[in-house]
């Protein structure tokens, strides 16, 4: 046989047909995906939250208004309601201007202080843009108020060693950038990308158990109905995802900084997230052969961008934005999020996460339903069943 004989074996055909087509679906989702970073920034929400009734305050406000990049900057808002939508992620940051700003600002025995909070429970895009944005504001801000503390204080160049000292520290101190965070997660990438780590590791698992259940749910027709066959099928998927937790759990506290005490909400969820991963994954499955593994690729990889992790709702293109809505990987992300670092009720998103299971089920149930036509339950077809299994265990 001649190598280019065999490069034109099916199995040679479809190894390079894998290779192309994965290589392109990769690429061309990643890439456009990612141009977002930092592209999109200015699409994050902010809210400045001034308390303050002095001059300096509103002038501030003013100021962070017309300066700070992003589109969508809330000055309506009360520093509860900023803070409640923080929480929630709705914000990326909230700037609080404190009611006290303007008399300490004038009398120049306090420090002047503004609050900039974010929540580290979040996309890693944010916590690290905001980051950078609160120090530049904070730069500028303190050289500033120093000017203007100096202008102030330094009337007389003729003054005491030790008062030149306390007018030194007094503009120095003139202004304080409080950076401060919330749901603070715990140092360490793993623990920062564990939620997106644990989503990624059940849907995989789930999608390769979906190829091959499918297959047996098809091998075994006319051993038993339809309806009985998707039962066991479900039941099979189930025992996967308990015994697959466990072992994804064993490793995941073992090595990061989780509490012990969410050891069985956590493991509840990556049940769920099992469960719907595998009846999304089975669409494909069930509607096209084998052949829905070159579908059920890409949908992951979309994912991988769409589910929050890295960049937020708002940051996103329509497309991935859109496609989070509509798989389980966004909803867990979040929903871990919040479990773990977060001070929020995971509720909504397991919520979503459970729309997501129940509408791939069903889904999965029209297709079983109308698709996949019956095949009579008679002792010929049975027995062609067992003879074919022999055979297939000898060989």
């Amino acid at each position: 046989m001649k190598f280019t004989q065999f490069l034109k074996s099916k199995g040679a055909i479809a190894s390079i047909f894998m290779g192309v087509f994965y290589a392109v679906a990769m690429l061309g989702i990643f890439l456009p995906g990612y141009t977002a970073l930092p592209g999109n920034m200015d699409d994050l929400k902010v809210a400045i939250v001034n308390d303050d009734a002095g001059e300096y305050g509103a002038q501030i406000s003013s100021q962070f208004t017309e300066s700070l990049p992003f589109k969508t900057i809330k000055t309506d808002v009360s520093n509860k309601e900023a803070m409640d939508e923080l929480e929630h992620n709705e914000l990326a940051l909230v700037v609080h201007i404190p009611e006290e700003f303007s008399a300490n600002v004038q009398s120049g025995d306090v420090s002047a202080s503004i609050d900039f909070t974010v929540n580290e429970a979040s996309a890693t895009m944010v916590s690290s843009a905001m980051s950078s944005v609160v120090g530049e504001i904070n730069k500028q801000l303190s050289a500033s108020f120093s000017q203007q503390t100096a202008q102030g204080v330094l009337m007389n160049f003729n003054v005491p060693e030790e008062q030149a000292t306390a007018i030194a520290a007094q503009i120095e101190n003139s202004y304080v950038g409080n950076y401060v965070v919330i749901n603070d997660v715990p140092d360490g990438m793993h623990n920062n990308m564990l939620p997106m780590f644990l989503s990624m590791a059940s849907y995989t698992g789930a999608m390769i158990a979906a190829m091959q259940l499918v297959s047996s749910f098809k091998a075994n027709r006319g051993k038993a109905s339809k309806t009985k066959l998707f039962i066991f099928v479900q039941l099979t998927a189930l025992v996967i995802a308990v015994i697959s937790t466990v072992a994804a759990l064993a490793i995941s506290f073992s090595i990061a900084d989780v509490e012990l005490s969410l050891l069985l909400p956590v493991a509840a969820q990556q049940i769920l997230m099992y469960m719907a991963a595998f009846n999304v994954c089975a669409i494909m499955i069930f509607l096209f052969g084998e052949g829905g593994m070159i579908l059920n690729l890409p949908i992951l990889l979309m994912q991988t961008i769409a589910n929050g992790a890295t960049m937020p709702r708002d940051m996103m293109y329509t497309p991935y934005d859109w496609f989070g809505r509509i798989t389980p990987m966004y909803y867990s992300v979040q929903a871990y999020f919040a479990q773990m670092f977060g001070s929020i009720s995971p509720a909504p998103y397991l919520w979503g996460l459970i729309v997501v299971f129940i509408g791939a089920m069903l889904i999965n149930i029209v297709i079983v339903r109308f698709v996949h036509k019956p095949i009579p339950m008679t002792e010929e077809t049975v027995q062609t069943v067992e003879v074919k299994n022999i055979a297939e265990i000898t060989a």
